[in-house]
């Protein structure tokens, strides 16, 4: 496994002992496979992180832990390593921790093996949940909260919308684009133990029934793995309320189900509105199948994160500072080419 790379360096930031990497690195057996594919990933990310590693400056190691579907956590990857030099000369290596669904035990268990390595920091996307804040006071390093909060623990920051103010932002759109027109909104959101998602929920509900009291909001909890089982909940909903106009689709994912459900129960609904700018939700702008989204600089965000964690060290002066990014509507008329 060629790679110019000290064995130090990636025992760091694939979190295994320096002989672990050393036995696969030269292929001397009793290794799992899993082990095996940890280093080769530690190598990959340090591959992506070369261009600065190659510069001088003190080293911070900064774990980014991110439950999601796979398509957010490679957003917040890709997002982290474009920032990196912005950082300079600072030097921030990142260790990603990627999971989808876990419980708070899960999460919990994870947090504390990551406080028993050496840590500078942690960006975090978690459950709510109190064994989840109990491990976090327990890190041992500055954790920022990233797009869903933990207001309950010791993190030092929230970095992220300010969720129940986009929530609202949704609902006023929606008002406008169904006026005075019979209909009721159909809102998807996640099944996980996310604030944000609460937060969303109370924003767009609290406005669209103090603008609107006679407009019934149906909700529908996504799988998050099964885009069928959404088509599914999402048709049989349209069966027993054909009266559904509007869609509020509380995250990025899962839309082409919703709108196929649409589709096949004959259907129209007047607006669509959800979050983040992707590939999916950029063509389906263009197509007219979604009416705005609701975007925000996830390079800013994660950028803040890690000067966060480098003014908890002292590295950066200036105070710490939790201020919600702001929220961008875009329509099929102003869809940025770029995914900041």
């Amino acid at each position: 496994m060629r790679h110019p790379f000290r064995i130090r360096e990636i025992a760091e930031q694939s979190g295994l002992s320096e002989s672990t990497v050393e036995r696969v690195l030269n292929d001397r057996g009793n290794v799992r496979e899993s082990t095996a594919e940890q280093v080769r990933i530690a190598i990959a990310d340090l591959e992506r992180q070369r261009a600065q590693l190659r510069l001088g400056g003190r080293t911070f190691l900064v774990d980014v832990v991110v439950d999601s579907p796979p398509q957010f956590a490679e957003m917040v990857r890709s997002a982290l390593e474009s920032e990196l030099p912005s950082l300079l000369p600072a030097i921030i290596r990142a260790r990603f921790h990627f999971t989808e669904d876990a419980s708070p035990v899960e999460m919990s268990a994870l947090l504390a093996k990551i406080s028993r390595r050496k840590t500078h920091g942690l960006i975090l996307k978690a459950p709510d949940s109190p064994v989840v804040a109990e491990a976090i006071d327990t890190v041992g390093a500055p954790v920022v909260t990233l797009v869903t909060d933990l207001p309950a623990s010791k993190r030092v920051a929230y970095v992220g919308l300010d969720n129940r103010a986009a929530g609202a932002t949704a609902a006023y759109l929606m008002t406008q684009w169904l006026d005075d027109r019979p209909g009721d909104v159909l809102a998807v959101r996640g099944s996980g133990l996310f604030r944000g998602d609460d937060e969303r929920e109370m924003g767009f509900r609290s406005l669209l029934r103090a603008t609107d009291p006679q407009r019934q909001q149906c909700d529908v909890l996504d799988p998050g793995r099964s885009p069928e089982r959404l088509y599914r909940d999402v048709r049989e909903l349209l069966e027993r309320e054909p009266g559904i106009r509007g869609v509020y689709a509380m995250y990025s994912m899962g839309h082409e189900a919703v709108i196929r459900a649409f589709k096949d129960s004959g259907t129209r609904y007047r607006a669509y509105i959800t979050h983040d700018i992707n590939e999916e939700t950029r063509t389906l702008l263009h197509r007219g199948e979604i009416s705005a989204v609701l975007h925000h600089d996830i390079r800013e965000d994660v950028r803040r994160a890690c000067r966060i964690i480098l003014q908890s060290h002292r590295a950066l002066p200036g105070p710490i500072i939790s201020a919600p990014s702001p929220v961008h509507v875009v329509t099929p008329h102003n869809v940025p080419f770029t995914m900041r």
